[in-house]
């Protein structure tokens, strides 16, 4: 989850790229950054909803195996929310 939080940052850091843009240049920015954004912001609550149901599972034995894969598999989806991000970054109309 530290991870997606660096992630938005960076996501709202270059949001500030079209600052002095004109509207035109503007709106064509915004609209190809909230894809990413949009995109990341799913991968984060999916990551959070797998981290969530790890600890919500009861504490036997039996679903040990269950919670240790959600466990990992929360990374994983930020690791490829990351990447599918990073993406959706080249295909955004930079100013």
């Amino acid at each position: 989850m530290p991870l997606a939080l660096l992630l938005f940052a960076l996501a709202g850091i270059s949001a500030m790229a079209c600052d002095s843009c004109e509207s035109a240049v503007s709106h064509r920015f915004d609209q190809s950054l909230m894809q990413s954004v949009a995109e990341l912001l799913i991968g984060s609550a999916v990551a959070g909803v797998l981290l969530v149901a790890a600890w919500v599972l009861p504490w036997r034995q039996r679903n040990a195996v269950r919670r240790v894969v959600f466990a990992w598999l929360a990374p994983c989806v930020v690791g490829l929310s990351f990447v599918v991000f990073l993406v959706f970054l080249g295909m955004v109309n930079w100013p």
